[in-house]
């Protein structure tokens, strides 16, 4: 029976919905973390009587159809690219961008990643680096011995070290867009790499051509809205009993069709 398996597309499709929304919430509390939405599509449909067809002789036309169609199928889990919200910590190399930017990150194999997530730390040699110990770029080094650290809204760097009286300007940390943000593919760790859909990535300096600038002592949280997300996962829960409901009753017209015959 052809509702076993329409039903069965719908129960798959709002397990990986509900997937999908189980990875928002555990992300909740990951900085920069960019929430996710289940995209679906309906099914190639079987035309049993098409629409617009000639219906006699005489040229009448069929102004309704017959078509069956054949279930749900999953397009897409994009990106909710929203601002999420900021919370500070008092950390001097905690950095959260208000804007369109992320932060451009060298990899150990020479290739470059992105990302919202701002929790900096410095190395053993005093380069800002992720959590990971990659370096943010373009590389700033703080020099040992500074007593403080200032990263002003356009990402311009100083210290101030012991013994001076005034600030020495270190470089300035780059901000990266992309013409569509979606299209970065994430590969944890915080971090995404360009795509053919993200488009070329487009360095510039916070505070110019809409990247956004930064505040220091602050991270970006999560978008994830806990109450949305449990919204969500209750329609999913109800959608996916619909389906095996529906399940069940084919099976039951099987056996009465089935009990027909003894």
């Amino acid at each position: 029976m052809r509702a076993l398996y329409t039903a069965a597309t719908g129960m798959a499709a709002q397990e990986l919905n509900v997937q999908v929304i189980s990875n928002n919430i555990a992300n909740m509390r990951t900085t920069g973390f960019k929430k996710q939405t289940a995209q679906f599509q309906d099914l190639i449909y079987d035309h049993v009587r098409r629409v617009g067809a000639q219906a006699s002789d005489q040229g009448t036309i069929l102004p309704v159809g017959v078509d069956i169609g054949g279930g749900v199928k999953t397009v897409g889990t994009p990106r909710l690219m929203t601002q999420g919200t900021l919370s500070t910590t008092g950390n001097d190399l905690d950095l959260a961008i208000r804007g369109e930017g992320f932060f451009k990150i060298q990899m150990p194999d020479g290739t470059f990643s992105y990302t919202r997530d701002g929790s900096f730390t410095t190395d053993n040699t005093g380069r800002i680096v992720t959590a990971n110990g990659n370096p943010l770029q373009p590389t700033i080094t703080i020099p040992n011995g500074a007593t403080s650290i200032t990263v002003a809204t356009n990402g311009q760097v100083s210290v101030t070290v012991s013994g001076a009286t005034a600030p020495t300007v270190l470089g300035q940390i780059g901000l990266t867009r992309f013409i569509n943000k979606t299209g970065l593919q994430p590969q944890g760790d915080n971090l995404f790499i360009e795509t053919q859909a993200s488009g070329p990535p487009q360095d510039g300096i916070a505070t110019a051509d809409g990247l956004g600038d930064m505040m220091q002592k602050t991270l970006e949280q999560a978008n994830v809205e806990v109450v949305t997300e449990i919204s969500d996962l209750i329609s999913a829960q109800r959608a996916y009993e619909m389906n095996a409901k529906v399940v069940s009753a084919a099976d039951q017209m099987l056996q009465s069709t089935s009990n027909m015959y003894r």
